[in-house]
């Protein structure tokens, strides 16, 4: 997989204006509407999940949250509307990947992607995570998502190890890549 630099154009560009928010229990529509799209589910499975997934997921964020500081927090623009995550989270599988360690991730909405907002919250989620005392993150990135790469380079994370994520249900096996961050 090649990645091709950004433009000088790009690199100019001002980031948008995000907000960050614990997740509020309607944050689970919003995280629903966001992610329906098979492209944004592309890496995640490939099949929109139900709005029960994403009940247990913000609850579990404000989990923790309150135990933490940190979490998947809801990603919402400049008009206050909810496009998606970014944050931190303890990695949460136990039989692959980089157990025990504190993992960033981003997930928007098809409609916002290329406009910066990826970089812009994951920027704005390492400053919370640095302020909550979290001396290193990993970013867990499908190897063929060449997008979330290219946050992670942006962000200055340098590539770690290569494992593969095992497969589940119609989802074959895959490659996933793992890179760090020093806080």
């Amino acid at each position: 997989m090649t990645l091709t630099p950004p433009v000088a154009s790009e690199l100019s560009r001002p980031l948008p204006t995000v907000r960050l928010r614990v997740p509020v229990e309607e944050d689970a529509y919003g995280w629903y509407d966001a992610f329906k799209n098979r492209e944004v589910m592309e890496f995640f499975g490939g099949r929109p999940s139900g709005v029960s997934v994403y009940e247990e997921l913000t609850a579990r964020q404000r989990k923790h949250d309150a135990e933490l500081g940190y979490c998947l927090w809801t990603l919402l623009d400049e008009d206050d509307r909810v496009i998606g995550f970014t944050g931190a989270q303890p990695w949460p599988r136990t039989h692959y990947g980089p157990v025990g360690e504190i993992e960033i991730g981003w997930r928007l909405g098809r409609e916002f992607w290329g406009r910066g907002y990826a970089f812009a919250a994951a920027q704005e989620a390492v400053a919370r995570v640095r302020a909550a005392g979290v001396p290193e993150v990993v970013a867990v990135v499908d190897a063929r998502n060449a997008r979330s790469i290219a946050v992670t380079e942006k962000l200055g994370m340098r590539p770690a190890e290569t494992f593969v994520v095992p497969a589940t249900g119609a989802e074959p096996e895959r490659s996933g890549r793992c890179f760090r961050l020093s806080l």
